[in-house]
């Protein structure tokens, strides 16, 4: 089909017009999915991951498990589904002046109240242990007991969010970094600026590198050339990722760690688009390959013949 489109008189550089297109409409979606909504789906993420783990007690316990806080441990060996009737249950907490009460129950009840502030626990046939004042222990055995425990709600985030550069907006990063107004490096700011921005607007350049390499004149000869566009892009994002490691030690300058890798890399794709378009799929990539792998059957059939005429 190719074949039959080149002959008819549509140019290598026609073809690809199309696909640079759908290159420069995914570099302005790349800019906005990864320069400003990324960095506010990655806080929220981390924000919920934190309030989950700092979650605090929300009136409900289950079998076996422990609902502890600075003052107060509690536990119960049996529980109902919902988690509010408890069997063998055990409390250990310190009162506002500092003293240790020890509470036992057969069963209770939880009711939470409805401001989801507190949850009051009606105990049932148990024992309270108070330390008094004088450091003497009052016990008290019941048929019957109610007492309140504080709910406490998850904690807040412990920071705003920028504290990490991946955080920040593409306006946010190029603000930051120009006014020097920020707790984060300049070369952190920028390397995380020019990172995104490169792999951006490296897109449209993925077609010229994509039609050499994947046409050929032989069809056995076009999985290597997709091979080694493979190899050429997972190249091209860790040269990414050592320029802006680079920045960030301070080693080299964010610019020059970043833009340097992909002027390299575009400037291939533009040199192989640019001498195949006299012969689509002859670039010297698809030559060097064709040429070792050539060698390489002829090492094997000359191996072959010797193997027969042993």
């Amino acid at each position: 089909e190719i074949d039959a489109l080149l002959a008819s008189g549509v140019s290598l550089p026609r073809l690809a017009t199309p696909f640079i297109c759908l290159g420069l409409a995914l570099t302005l979606v790349s800019l906005i999915v990864f320069g400003y909504m990324q960095p506010y789906s990655r806080y929220a993420y981390r924000a919920v991951m934190h309030a989950a783990a700092n979650a605090g007690w929300n009136g409900e316990l289950q079998a076996g498990a422990f609902v502890t806080d600075d003052r107060l441990i509690m536990t119960a060996d049996r529980a109902d589904p919902q988690g509010q009737r408890l069997e063998g249950l055990f409390i250990r907490r310190l009162t506002p002046t500092g003293r240790e009460e020890v509470i036992t129950a057969t069963t209770a009840d939880l009711q939470v109240s409805q401001d989801r502030l507190n949850v009051t626990l009606n105990l049932q046939n148990g024992r309270r242990i108070l330390e008094g004042a004088d450091g003497v222990y009052d016990i008290l055995d019941f048929d019957s007991f109610n007492t309140t425990a504080p709910l406490a709600g998850a904690t807040e985030l412990l920071r705003a969010r920028g504290g990490d550069e991946r955080e920040l907006t593409l306006g946010e990063l190029s603000s930051l970094a120009a006014s020097g107004d920020s707790v984060l490096p300049r070369s952190t700011l920028l390397s995380e600026l020019y990172g995104r921005l490169a792999r951006a607007a490296f897109l449209p350049f993925l077609p010229l590198i994509a039609f050499p390499l994947g046409l050929a004149t032989k069809r056995g000869r076009r999985t290597p050339g997709l091979v080694f566009a493979g190899i050429l892009l997972l190249a091209f994002q860790h040269a990414l990722q050592l320029g802006q490691s680079l920045a960030e030690s301070g080693v080299v300058s964010a610019f020059f760690g970043i833009w340097t890798p992909f002027a390299l890399f575009t400037g291939f794709g533009v040199w192989m688009f640019m001498g195949s378009r006299d012969r689509p799929g002859e670039t010297p990539i698809s030559r060097l390959i064709g040429t070792a792998g050539d060698r390489i059957a002829r090492a094997m059939a000359a191996r072959d013949a010797r193997v027969q005429a042993a």
